[in-house]
C-alpha cells in the first residue's frame, strides 16, 4: 500500500518529506506544511483570538496559515490584511508609541520563521530592531543579502587595493562596477565593516530596513 501524507486528516499519497504534493508545496512556499491556506470558516480569526493573543507559553508560537515572502505570518486579505506579529503586539501591549520608525520586534529572533507569540514581542525603534537582528544573526546586510555580489573578505581586499591600481581595474578584478568600488572606498557602502574585519555597532547602521520586521 502506498504511504499517505503524514498530516493528520490528509489521505493524499506521500510525495516528499512525509507530505503529499499539496502540503509539500505549502512548505516550499511558506516554510510550513500548513502555511499558505486561508480557511473561509473563521479558523484564522479564532486561532488568532483564542491561541495567539492569550498565549502563556515561553516557546515560539508558529503561525500555521499564510505568510509573506519573508516568512512573517499574515492575517486578513486585500486592503484589510496585515502582519500577525504586529497585530498581536497591539492586542497585548497596546498601540505603538507615537514616535517615528516604531516596529514590533521579536526578542526570540524567529519572526522570519513565523513566530507570533506576544510574549516574544515588544515595541522598538528601527535601530533597536536592527541591533536585534545582528545579535540573532538574521540581519541581511552585507554578504547575507540576496543581491550581494561581494563577500566581506573581498570588500576588505578592495579597500586594500585603493591607490595601488585604478578603480576600473579593481572593478574588473571583482566583476563589479567602478561606481561600486568608489562607494566602498568612500565608505558609502559596507560602512559598518571595519578595516580589521570586525562589525561596527548596529546603531550606526543606516541601511533601509523593511518595516515591522
Amino acid at each position: 500500500m502506498k504511504a499517505k501524507c503524514s498530516i493528520e486528516g490528509c489521505d493524499n499519497p506521500f510525495l516528499a518529506r512525509g507530505w503529499c504534493s499539496k502540503h509539500w508545496s505549502r512548505w516550499r512556499r511558506n516554510g510550513h506544511p500548513l502555511g499558505g491556506g486561508t480557511p473561509k470558516d473563521g479558523t484564522v480569526a479564532r486561532f488568532f483570538c483564542e491561541v495567539v493573543v492569550p498565549c502563556k507559553s515561553d516557546d515560539c508560537l508558529i503561525w500555521p496559515f499564510g505568510r509573506d515572502q519573508y516568512g512573517y505570518g499574515k492575517i486578513g486579505s486585500g486592503s484589510g490584511s496585515g502582519l500577525v506579529h504586529r497585530r498581536a503586539c497591539e492586542e497585548v501591549h497596546g498601540q505603538p508609541p507615537d514616535e517615528p520608525d516604531i516596529q514590533a520586534a521579536h526578542n526570540c529572533g524567529n519572526g522570519h520563521l513565523g513566530c507570533c507569540n506576544p510574549r516574544h514581542l515588544r515595541w522598538a525603534t528601527r535601530v533597536d530592531n536592527s541591533m536585534d537582528r545582528v545579535e540573532h544573526g538574521t540581519h541581511n546586510r552585507g554578504e547575507k543579502h540576496k543581491m550581494a555580489k561581494l563577500t566581506e573578505g573581498q570588500v576588505l581586499e578592495i579597500r586594500r587595493l585603493e591607490g595601488e591600481i585604478s578603480r576600473a581595474e579593481i572593478a574588473r578584478k571583482f566583476d563589479v562596477s567602478a561606481w561600486n568600488v568608489a562607494c566602498i572606498h568612500r565608505r558609502k557602502s559596507w560602512f559598518w565593516l571595519a578595516d580589521d574585519g570586525t562589525r561596527l555597532d548596529a546603531a550606526n547602521d543606516n541601511e533601509p530596513e523593511r518595516a515591522a520586521a
